[in-house]
């Protein structure tokens, strides 16, 4: 089982996500920020269809997304003890040149792009803590993993309640995205600067842990 403290700390991290991904979406009209499965079959549709500006547009966030998770990455294993700091200082830093582009107007298709590489490197600001997959941008596998483990534990070869685990971290996302597409209501493209402050916060924290360390 995934102690609670970190389980708190990944669902705050994929609610963020979700609060970003959603934001995304609205943005940029029915395109994923972090979700490129779906992306990946939205460009693969529109090759069929001959539409070739949104197949390269679907191809262009799936490349940053895959990107960013390179960058992110490295970064997190550049330095023991700063690397997690420099990950989620990255992706704050993402977030908020997002904010700025599209303050300054430039246009979704552009600023948003941005996104795409930082919801990439955000899935690796938290290591995984026993079998549960903490802060990803994406939760079709941990559904997944969540009705695997659900179907051990009838057999009795899981914790019992551990499947509640990967639905606690999809219930975050499911959370952010609501809170993303509320505050979006009231505040459009501003309504950024709350998951960017849980990333400047995570940051902050990932700081403080190196100096202790």
């Amino acid at each position: 089982m995934t102690p609670a403290r970190h389980l708190f700390l990944g669902m705050a991290l994929t609610g963020a996500a979700g609060f970003v991904d959603v934001i995304g979406f609205i943005e940029l009209g029915g395109f994923f920020i972090s979700f490129m499965s779906g992306n990946t079959t939205h460009g693969g549709a529109a090759l069929i269809a001959g539409s070739w500006p949104v197949f390269g547009f679907t191809m262009s966030l799936i490349a940053l997304f895959f990107v960013g998770s390179v960058l992110g990455t490295l970064l997190a294993h550049s330095n023991f003890r700063w690397g997690p700091a420099a990950v989620s200082g990255g992706v704050t830093l993402g977030v908020a040149s997002t904010l700025a582009l599209a303050l300054a107007g430039i246009p979704p298709g552009q600023s948003m792009l941005v996104l795409a590489a930082s919801a990439g490197a955000q899935n690796a600001i938290l290591p995984m803590r026993g079998a549960v997959r903490l802060g990803a941008t994406f939760v079709t596998g941990t559904l997944y993993v969540a009705g695997q483990d659900l179907a051990m534990a009838m057999k009795g070869k899981a914790p019992r309640w551990r499947w509640l685990q990967h639905l606690a971290v999809w219930f975050g996302l499911l959370l952010g995205a609501i809170l993303g597409a509320w505050l979006y209501r009231l505040a459009s493209i501003g309504a950024l600067a709350l998951p960017m402050t849980v990333y400047a916060a995570f940051t902050a924290g990932h700081l403080w842990a190196a100096r202790l360390v």
